[in-house]
């Protein structure tokens, strides 16, 4: 199957998801929390999977979807879809505009493309395999910073996990320029590959948190791997993604108190 193919379904139908969640931001919503403290979902959240997961088994009918409310949805083939139908539900609901959709496209085992969109800011990142990064059209890079002392990072947490992340968080404001916490990681990777944040990092993440990220990252130039330093790995529950030239160095700082 046509990777070119893959992307430009993605990108359609991210677009069409988050003119759906637009129409949410005016309305009541049904807020619930799942099994974890100030872990959300909303009937945005399913309405927006439901959308999209219709969409990718219409043009896709062989692919597995594996989406975050919604679970996996087997297929027979090869490819497989990693959905985030609304990542930064929290902020969502408190009309926060750091939201997005993300999908990633995967084959035989291999991310081959992945977009995010922003729609509040109308912002859609693309990339596929080898053929670059771009913002609405518009090809991206990370950013050039040499030190980690110049560099603006960001990483997330769930309320109930600070525990896993704080004496990071506390020794990365010790180290950085400047260090965020911004409630969306598929939006925070987007960003490290636009250049706006230099580095992300962060724990007890899935599939859909990452895949499309990941591949944003790779493709504008950066430097992706596990926190402590292994092969990224969607299912490894865990990442950091970077510029490339402070990868090393925000390796070290991690470790500290690891």
């Amino acid at each position: 199957m046509s990777t070119e193919r893959a992307l430009q379904t993605a990108i359609a139908t991210a677009r069409e998801a988050g003119a759906l969640l637009r129409t949410f931001l005016h309305r009541p919503l049904h807020i619930h929390e799942k099994a974890r403290r100030a872990d959300l979902v909303t009937d945005a959240d399913r309405s927006s999977e439901q959308l999209i997961v219709e969409r990718l088994r219409a043009a896709f009918p062989s692919s597995t979807i594996v989406g975050e409310e919604s679970g996996v949805h087997d297929g027979t083939g090869s490819e497989r879809w990693y959905v985030d139908p609304l990542d930064g539900t929290t902020n969502f609901a408190h009309g926060y505009p750091i939201f997005c959709v993300s999908i990633g496209y995967e084959r035989d085992g291999e991310l081959m493309a992945g977009v995010i969109y922003a729609p509040f800011y109308d912002e859609l990142f693309a990339a596929s395999r080898g053929a670059g990064a771009t913002l609405n059209g518009t090809p991206i890079r990370v950013s050039r910073i040499a030190k980690l002392a110049d560099a603006m990072t960001c990483t997330g947490f769930r309320p109930a996990d600070y525990d896993r992340n704080g004496a990071h968080f506390q020794t990365m404001s010790r180290t950085a320029q400047a260090v965020r916490r911004d409630g969306s990681a598929a939006l925070d990777l987007a960003s490290v590959a636009c250049g706006r944040f230099d580095g992300f990092w962060e724990f007890d993440l899935r599939a859909w948190d990452v895949a499309a990220g990941a591949m944003l990252v790779r493709e504008a130039g950066g430097t992706v791997s596990a926190i402590g330093g292994s092969a990224f790995r969607t299912d490894g529950g865990s990442i950091l993604a970077t510029n490339g030239p402070i990868h090393e160095e925000m390796l070290a700082v991690l470790a500290k108190d690891a």
